[in-house]
């Protein structure tokens, strides 16, 4: 078994960053993940946001993996649990393999909240435990699979900054938008008056 963990903040406030993580797929930082499917979300008494998912995920397994595991598909799918509490203002995710789990096992955790000196920054908290069972060179392989989380991450973190970029786009051109469709409205409404 290996643990990988890792720590990161981003310069957006916890909002921006949630609303960014639940729109995060798909990305052009992130392209083996092909599909995301709702699979239930609801909220709950205490006003929590649940929501879980199926991804689908094409991965490049390096050949040489594919014969120590005799696996010959490259489609994987990931189920993910997530709560996010507008109170308490953590956004909590949890994925694991539910392709392969024989042989490996993914289980990812990530928290999201506010910095605790700067509101308009938020921390992300990584955790990932890596199983790989009944093959030899385990280890190695455990090994091998916690680098490609830890680039994975990088490449998510940058994915996160894209859909953050992307909904402030989208945000400043609905409001020019909307500027534009309200001196139109007020133009009618001087040409209506005289």
């Amino acid at each position: 078994m290996k643990i990988w963990t890792s720590e990161h903040v981003f310069d957006h406030p916890w909002e921006k960053v949630t609303t960014a993580a639940m729109q995060k797929y798909p990305n052009p930082m992130n392209p083996c993940v092909v599909g995301v499917d709702v699979m239930n979300r609801h909220v709950d008494s205490t006003g929590k946001l649940h929501s879980d998912r199926l991804l689908s995920t094409e991965w490049g397994i390096p050949s040489l993996v594919k014969s120590i595991i005799g696996a010959s598909r490259s489609k994987t799918y990931v189920r993910e649990h997530s709560v996010v509490d507008p109170v308490e203002k953590t956004f909590e995710l949890r994925s694991s393999n539910i392709t392969f789990t024989n042989m490996v096992s993914v289980d990812e955790r990530l928290i999201y909240k506010p910095h605790p000196q700067d509101p308009y920054k938020t921390i992300l908290t990584q955790e990932a435990i890596i199983s790989v069972k009944g093959v030899s060179l385990s280890s190695y392989l455990e090994g091998l699979m916690a680098n490609t989380i830890s680039s994975n991450a990088n490449k998510g973190r940058d994915a996160m900054e894209w859909v953050i970029n992307k909904l402030n786009t989208e945000i400043e051109e609905l409001a020019v938008s909307a500027r534009g469709s309200m001196r139109a409205s007020m133009a009618a409404a001087a040409f209506v008056e005289k």
